[in-house]
């Protein structure tokens, strides 16, 4: 039985009908065409399919559509337009963080929730917020240069000093 549901993805209310027991993951990819999230393990364990729901990163595979509908989904295309990529995007582009290319929409839609939480993140708060996140290419060296990289370049455009917390 399929059900109409009520979506915001990237600040756009969108209807979709669909079973209730379909993932948010595949609603976006196969019901709205959104497919930067990438679909790697369906399981929760690899992070490749993170959004925000409500400011948070969820693992959108075990997300059921219905407990997404009346809140806010940012997924990787919401976080820039594509003539003006993010700060993330683009360091994870200069510093080799952007392999094989499965990961990094679920590690920079993370790394925003960070970095909108903790503008100055140490790299041990880069390593434990993106420890869900699983990369086989790039050994985490690059991406938290990435994020770190990130973080300097945001609070430079800001005006604001760096805010680093002690242990």
């Amino acid at each position: 039985m399929t059900r109409q549901y009520l979506l915001t993805v990237n600040g756009k209310t969108s209807f979709v009908t669909t079973t209730p027991d379909r993932s948010l993951l595949d609603t976006l990819r196969d019901g709205l065409g959104l497919t930067g999230s990438k679909k790697g393990c369906d399981e929760g364990e690899c992070a490749s399919c993170t959004v925000l729901l409500d400011g948070v990163p969820v693992n959108s595979c075990l997300v059921l559509v219905g407990d997404a509908a009346g809140k806010s989904i940012v997924t990787i295309e919401g976080i820039a337009e594509a003539d003006s990529p993010h700060p993330l995007q683009k360091a994870f582009v200069d510093l080799g963080g952007v392999q094989c290319g499965y990961c990094p929409p679920g590690m920079i839609v993370s790394a925003c929730a960070l970095l909108g939480e903790q503008p100055d993140p140490t790299d041990e708060d880069i390593k434990f917020y993106l420890a869900g996140n699983i990369c086989r290419c790039t050994g985490y060296n690059k991406i938290t240069a990435a994020v770190r990289s990130a973080a300097e370049t945001m609070r430079a455009a800001a005006g604001s000093a760096p805010t680093r917390r002690t242990a």
